[in-house]
């Protein structure tokens, strides 16, 4: 049997955590994968995995060649993609995961014009606002708002943008426009929790820049909840452009207090797993993306 073959056995083992669920990704019988993992520690002559009651781990021996191995299968793949790039095309599934607030506000837009352009893709899309496991969620790329990530993501950044301060027209009809940071304290700010820096407002006064801590009746750890309170006039929100911009385009929100909005700069981040060479529907989504969230 190859020794690419066991290589990319192992891998599933280690990033699925368990023989019963590997065997069933690789198609063969846990007996059948078990004896294959133990022809290939006996022929390397030392133990790569661990295994208690709960759980498989890693010896220092396997994580060096899990390190090893990742590189072997990476370049093998990178090799055969370059053969055969002639003739790729972007087609097939494509699995993202993104934060719910840029979804619903950007990819809601993007993704109909980019199946529109490549018919022979189709794109499976899950939200969620937490950081994922893209092995066990079987994620092809992570949309994030955050380059924070662990070594097995490789990180790309996709855009730049800046974050806005903005209400509905509604709300500051009602209770008026803030002017100042000291103002702020009098209105109902819709508070980002548990992101930081996201759950203080950088905002400049007279005495220098203040980390204004935003206060209110409600506050969530799901961006797309947070701009829905604030269209429905509920009360002030900052969130990146790639969320309100479209909004704020058409009227729905109002940017506010740009004059003393500070450190509002913000990446949009692309995670993918560490060891996949990028398939020709991956590297057309990431480069229609970079497209479509350019400025100009």
């Amino acid at each position: 049997m190859p020794a690419s073959t066991d290589m990319k056995a192992f891998t599933r083992i280690v990033e699925l955590g368990s023989f019963a669920k590997a065997a069933d990704d690789l198609n063969v019988t846990p007996s059948a994968l078990s004896k294959l993992m133990s022809r290939l520690e006996d022929r390397l002559g030392v133990r790569l995995l661990t295994r208690t009651t709960r759980r498989l781990a890693l010896t220092p021996e396997g994580s060096l060649y899990l390190e090893r191995a990742y590189e072997v299968l990476d370049l093998i793949e990178r090799t055969e993609a370059d053969v055969a790039s002639s003739r790729a095309r972007p087609k097939g599934l494509l699995r993202i995961n993104s934060s719910t607030g840029f979804s619903r506000q950007t990819l809601l837009h993007a993704v109909p014009a980019f199946l529109q352009r490549y018919p022979e893709v189709s794109i499976d899309l899950s939200l969620t606002d937490r950081l994922v496991d893209p092995v066990s969620e079987q994620a092809d790329i992570i949309i994030r708002g955050s380059p924070s990530a662990g070594a097995e993501f490789v990180v790309h950044e996709l855009a730049r943008g800046r974050r806005l301060i903005c209400a509905a027209p509604s709300y500051l009809k009602r209770y008026g426009e803030p002017r100042s940071s000291d103002d702020l304290t009098q209105h109902n700010c819709l508070a980002l929790s548990g992101q930081v820096p996201a759950t203080t407002w950088s905002l400049a006064t007279e005495d220098g820049v203040v980390q204004f801590l935003p206060k209110g009746s409600f506050s969530c750890d799901n961006v797309g909840m947070l701009f829905d309170m604030a269209i429905e006039g509920h009360g002030i929100v900052r969130l990146a452009d790639f969320v309100v911009g479209q909004a704020v385009q058409d009227g729905r929100l109002i940017e506010i207090l740009a004059e003393v909005n500070r450190a509002s700069s913000i990446s949009l981040w692309v995670l993918m797993p560490r060891g996949r060479f990028l398939s020709p529907r991956v590297q057309a989504f990431l480069d229609f993306m970079a497209d479509y969230l350019s400025p100009n």
